[in-house]
């Protein structure tokens, strides 16, 4: 396979009047957090929520037989399943699109709405994928590969023309790793029009294939787990993909679920943007920049590459990345079961300015002596040194205070 800087440059004038030419803009929140100049790509404001629209529509657009097709077939987590069926949607073609069975609702839900036939199927990507070669065998649908196309990769590859248009001085650009398509074509732009640019790529813990074939380590079998970057999901890594990844990226490394939790909150908060774990990511990434050794020179661009995140997922997410900052804490205090004991333990919070949630009164739980009780507060709390503070002087007042 073999994707070249003209290919990029021909998909971005097939589908420049098609897609958003997405905003790249300064932020001066993200640039205390991580150190050095920071600028946001806002994919996540992209047609369908995603940069993904970008590849699907230059492949679709490359089918030179689209007369005589009638069914177009794509294995998503969700961000490529939109692009694909709205790229379809536009030229006419019907779409059915395989997905993971916990694919976030709000993606199948968008996928049906641009008129696609949605397929739930297997626990991961991987196994969607699978089945929906399968179907394009036995029913002759045209499959779209969400990263091993020529075409796709291109497509995804307009986003470094515009990164460089936008800030020719960049230093360094993030991008997250899936499948590798977007990462690829990114790549090949930018290191074609500047190659002392850096190109840093980032995947999940949960499914750190790619950065251990990057790194030329063993990449070991295991069972797959859940992450909140479901959009970067990707067991089994792809040598084709490896093969651009290896040449044109910089380095790769991976990051905690508690990490892209913290970043989406931050986004939330401080920016004023939604992202989706797959699109945080990359934030959460920069902000460990000098912990990975990573150059980000005078300027960097962190690519937010989606924002269709569950609004189920919204709530818990919060908690997880307010908990990781030391936002929210939850006490487990022992106490002597007689009167004024609770009554002690709020004053300290109230005096210490902690915003008490939630109060639980446990006497008959499993190790609870007969003369005991255990309290468990949730606070609203300032950060971990205020944390410290209150349980210091919780535990000067003979509590037994344990953080849950």
């Amino acid at each position: 396979m073999k994707v070249e800087i003209e290919d990029i440059e021909y998909a971005r004038e097939q589908i420049k009047d098609r897609i958003i030419k997405t905003d790249l803009n300064y932020t001066r929140s993200c640039t205390e957090l991580i150190g050095v100049p920071t600028y946001l790509k806002f994919e996540n404001m992209q047609y369908t929520g995603s940069f993904k629209i970008r590849g699907a529509l230059n492949k679709v657009l490359s089918l030179s037989n689209k007369d005589t097709i009638s069914n177009v077939i794509a294995a998503s987590a969700g961000n490529h399943a939109q692009g694909v069926a709205l790229s379809a949607k536009q030229v006419g073609l019907k779409a059915k699109i395989v997905m993971p069975v916990m694919s976030p609702i709000v993606k199948v839900l968008a996928t049906q709405n641009y008129g696609a036939e949605v397929i739930l199927h297997g626990e991961i990507f991987d196994q969607s994928y699978e089945y929906a070669r399968q179907l394009e065998k036995e029913k002759g649908y045209i499959f779209i590969h969400p990263y091993e196309d020529e075409k796709v990769i291109a497509g995804q590859g307009t986003i470094g023309l515009e990164i460089l248009e936008q800030l020719p001085d960049v230093d360094s650009v993030i991008v997250a790793i899936g499948g590798g398509g977007l990462i690829s074509g990114v790549a090949i732009a930018i290191k074609n029009k500047k190659p002392n640019c850096k190109v840093y790529g980032v995947v999940s813990a949960g499914f750190p294939a790619m950065k251990l074939m990057f790194n030329q380590e063993e990449v070991p079998p295991y069972s797959p787990i859940g992450t909140i970057a479901d959009g970067i999901a990707v067991k089994k890594p792809s040598q084709i993909m490896y093969n651009f990844i290896s040449k044109y990226v910089d380095d790769v490394v991976e990051i905690t679920d508690d990490e892209v939790a913290k970043a989406i909150v931050f986004l939330l908060e401080r920016t004023k943007t939604v992202a989706e774990g797959s699109g945080a990511i990359t934030l959460a990434a920069a902000a460990m920049a000098k912990q990975n050794n990573w150059n980000l020179g005078k300027k960097t661009c962190v690519l937010i590459g989606g924002g269709n995140i569950d609004m189920n997922m919204v709530a818990k997410v919060i908690e997880k990345g307010l908990t990781a900052n030391g936002r929210i804490v939850r006490f487990k205090i022992s106490a002597s079961d007689r009167p004024g004991q609770l009554q002690k333990i709020t004053n300290v919070i109230a005096q210490h300015g902690g915003n008490i949630l939630e109060v639980f009164h446990n006497r008959i739980g499993k190790g609870i002596k007969f003369s005991e009780t255990v309290i468990q507060i949730v606070i609203e709390s300032k950060g971990f040194k205020h944390i410290e503070s209150m349980k210091k002087s919780l535990v000067e007042l003979n509590f037994k205070v344990k953080i849950d």
